[in-house]
């Protein structure tokens, strides 16, 4: 008898055992898949995870249905990686293997198919597949089960992964297109048209042609303003059609081109790597002195000091040894920055990978990936990209690897992507170089005790000095009457000075909405969420008071629900109000906005971005967003509306958060050639992060935060183990977190914190109660977490406790 281990899709702790013939176990390897039945009815996808021939003792094994791959679909590394994951994460190697795979890999008996409407060749389909393709002609939509019945057989697998493999049907998710950039036309005049003569024989040689005319005449207008002529506003403003302008093209009088080219020009034609300046040289070979000792290396360099362009020289490096490289970023929308930069020098050599490909997108990389193919020699992604099934990985860089943002938190497997590509690194035996202005404290405190290599970079690319920082006291404005709204007059001076020089602004305030509250000023009360324990947030675009956590929404009300009286009041400012001030302020320029309302589709933040670039927004307004790395070069001023909100939350992180999100947002200024200004706002200037923000001293706040964090016993001295309780009878919550605790201090003494309900303690009609386990330096991480195993089987084999949701969060922060 021939027997396999197989991984199912689903949270289950153990692997299943299947039994096979002969045939198949001499055919089969790990990581190819299977179809298997599981449970009643259910089939999946499964991963066959070892092949033995030892029967289960505690059932019966089933046979498998059949087997989709005829290579492995997954290799031995990752399996390795996953099992790293799986016992670190304390999740099962289920929740892995869903969250590596493309969906379009995992299809399961409930997987819903749909027609894709562009499909047309009926011709090339098997008599099988037409019968669904017939099917789905009458019905909008099938499941596995449905198509089983249809067909009158059990193996259907094969026939849908055909059918999706040819684009006849799709798998019901959502498909987002492939991106294109958008390319926007502009206008020049021809180089031969510089000197005054030139102009004035042209004017004479068009007396005639006087649409064309008015055409020249319209582009001087526009050009006293200096920014790029976009070929839409030249139409409306000479009033004149656009087989005009391309008939004054064909008589090289106008040239047309596009932004995306433009970019390239002004770095210079060609696509070598960029030399590098000393500073740079100098740290490069520093990194590759402390490589030949160490596994991973921290770079700490400065906003603007051009971090990039060491990576590229590294990645270079790494591809003529025919190896594969990993880049992390943290946030998609600093991808679409990046990818450009990076096709600039290796071209058809990246892959991108992250959630807002469509699946046969990432399906596709996957598949380059597996086979090592030329252009997936570099991988671009999100945290979501470790999972790939990289064979031959030489360097994974992280940049901007303080970011929360490489933290998962829902669904399991809640991992830390950047300590996770450190793992998969060792398995790989690569080496790992982590990017930031702003270091994590975790990461600076391992480069100190000399567990990784350490490489300082700190002068700004071009020695441009670094911004200016200053500090406006908020209470002592108020109290003069010098506020305008949520604006300083300094702060307000500062953006016309800037906006005078034809320089662009950005603004930050970590609020997206018009007003966090909306308050009653008879009686006090303000509308709350029916599902959560938050007040509802106002948006003023679409009049609609909106949950920031379950999206519940409903319109402005017109009097108080409660007295009745109409004497509604916002209290606080977000994103919206602050555009909507700004307007009215200086309602000359142009003002955008970029926040999660307005960076929704897939090409959100791509619109913004680009328009951002080729100077039609003249002040940006953000929350966090702002602060991820993106490189504007005619940015001269950034402004802080108020860093109280960042400084004052429960979090022992707060402090050290507020200096990055500071830091990191100020470094956007004056990138390019001068130097540039940040002003920010606060009630309390005397406040020791804002003194180390304006001083830019990370080494100061470092100190100061590592003190704190080993009085109290936070990481990275301590560990944290966070487990939370959802469920949506209160009580229950309540006495099942009442027993765990109780059997947790009975293991761990006084290191667990709680129970305690967070500040939003219901989301969704669930009620949530915290529990925090600190883990002293010296105990054994795997033991605890053991020991914190067994009492969870424990808990979840009491009959009440079954239905609360126990999830789990190693690393919690």
């Amino acid at each position: 008898m021939h027997f396999i281990d197989v991984i199912l899709p689903i949270p289950i702790q153990k692997t299943f055992t299947y039994t096979v013939t002969e045939d198949e176990a001499n055919f089969l390897q790990k990581g190819m898949r299977v179809a298997v039945s599981f449970g009643k009815s259910k089939m999946y996808s499964a991963l066959v995870f070892n092949i033995h021939q030892t029967k289960p003792t505690l059932y019966e094994a089933k046979e498998i249905h059949q087997i989709l791959d005829e290579t492995p679909l997954v290799n031995e590394q990752q399996l390795q990686h996953w099992q790293w994951i799986s016992n670190y994460y304390m999740c099962s190697l289920g929740d892995v293997y869903r969250a590596s795979l493309p969906s379009a890999f995992l299809l399961e008996s409930e997987t819903i198919i749909n027609k894709n409407e562009a499909f047309t060749e009926e011709a090339i389909l098997t008599d099988d597949a037409y019968l669904i393709f017939e099917a789905l002609q009458h019905q909008s939509q099938l499941t596995i089960h449905q198509v089983a019945a249809i067909l009158g057989k059990k193996k259907v697998m094969p026939i849908v992964n055909q059918l999706l493999k040819e684009s006849v049907i799709t798998i019901k998710e959502e498909i987002y297109e492939q991106y294109k950039p958008k390319l926007v036309k502009y206008v020049r005049l021809h180089p031969a048209y510089t000197s005054d003569e030139s102009l004035n024989k042209l004017l004479e040689e068009l007396a005639r042609a006087k649409k064309q005319r008015e055409a020249v005449l319209g582009f001087f207008q526009l050009s006293t303003s200096k920014k790029p002529i976009k070929a839409k506003d030249l139409e409306t403003k000479a009033n004149v059609s656009s087989t005009i302008l391309k008939s004054l093209v064909a008589k090289n009088i106008f040239e047309f081109y596009h932004i995306q080219i433009d970019r390239i020009q002004f770095k210079g034609a060609t696509n070598d790597l960029k030399i590098l300046n000393e500073y740079q040289t100098k740290t490069l070979s520093e990194i590759k002195e402390s490589f030949n000792e160490k596994e991973v290396t921290l770079l700490h360099g400065i906003t603007s000091s051009g971090k990039t362009e060491v990576y590229t020289k590294l990645i270079q490096e790494v591809l003529d040894e025919e190896k594969q490289v990993l880049f992390l970023l943290p946030e998609i929308a600093l991808t679409t920055q990046i990818i450009t930069r990076l096709q600039f020098y290796f071209g058809e050599q990246i892959s991108v990978f992250h959630s807002k490909y469509s699946m046969n997108e990432r399906v596709e990389v996957w598949n380059n990936v597996l086979e090592n193919k030329t252009k997936a020699k570099i991988i671009l992604g999100a945290r979501s990209s470790i999972f790939l099934p990289f064979s031959n990985l030489g360097l994974i860089v992280v940049d901007e690897e303080h970011e929360t943002s490489y933290k998962q938190f829902e669904p399991s497997p809640r991992y830390n992507a950047r300590d996770a590509a450190i793992v998969l690194a060792k398995i790989h035996k690569a080496k790992v170089l982590l990017g930031s202005a702003t270091p994590s404290l975790e990461s600076y405190f391992n480069a100190q005790q000399n567990k990784y290599g350490f490489v300082e970079l700190n002068r700004r690319h071009g020695n441009v000095q670094m911004p200016k920082i200053e500090l406006i006291d908020l209470k002592e404005k108020q109290r003069k009457k010098e506020m305008n709204g949520h604006f300083s007059d300094r702060l307000l001076k500062l953006i016309q000075e800037a906006l005078d020089a034809k320089e662009q602004v950005i603004l930050f305030q970590n609020r997206r909405g018009f007003s966090p509250v909306v308050a009653c000023k008879t009686c006090g009360t303000s509308p709350q969420c029916p599902n959560c324990d938050v007040s509802l947030t106002y948006h003023k675009f679409k009049h609609e008071l909106r949950c920031h956590y379950c999206n519940y929404q409903r319109a402005m009300p017109s009097s108080c629900g409660a007295c009745g009286s109409n004497t509604l009041d916002n209290k606080g400012f977000g994103t919206e109000q602050i555009e909507l001030e700004l307007k009215e302020l200086f309602p000359n320029f142009k003002i955008g906005r970029m926040d999660l309302d307005t960076t929704r589709g897939k090409h959100g933040y791509q619109k913004i971005i680009a328009a951002f670039e080729a100077r039609e927004i003249d002040v940006l307004v953000g929350t966090q967003m702002l602060s991820k790395g993106l490189d504007f070069d005619n940015v001269s001023l950034v402004g802080v509306l108020n860093a109280d909100s960042m400084l004052n939350f429960p979090d022992f992180r707060a402090h050290e958060r507020a200096y990055d999100m500071m830091v990191q947002v100020s470094g956007r200024a004056g990138r390019a050639k001068k130097q540039g200004n940040v002003a920010i706002q606060t009630y309390n200037p005397y406040h020791q992060i804002l003194q180390q923000v304006a001083t830019t001293n990370y080494t100061e706040m470092y100190k100061e935060q590592l003190q704190e964090r080993w009085q109290y016993k936070y990481p990275p001295y301590y560990r944290l183990i966070k487990i939370t309780l959802k469920h949506k009878d209160y009580n229950k919550v309540d006495t099942g977190v009442q027993w765990l605790a109780k059997a947790l201090q009975n293991s761990f003494g006084e290191y667990v914190l709680g129970p305690t309900a967070p500040a939003v303690s219901r989301i969704r009609n669930q009620y949530i109660k915290n529990i925090v386990i600190k883990i002293p330096p010296k105990q054994h991480l795997s033991i605890t977490k053991k020991q914190l195993q067994k009492i969870k089987n424990t808990f979840e084999a009491v009959k009440d406790f079954r239905p609360i949701r126990f999830i789990t969060d190693v690393d919690a922060y």
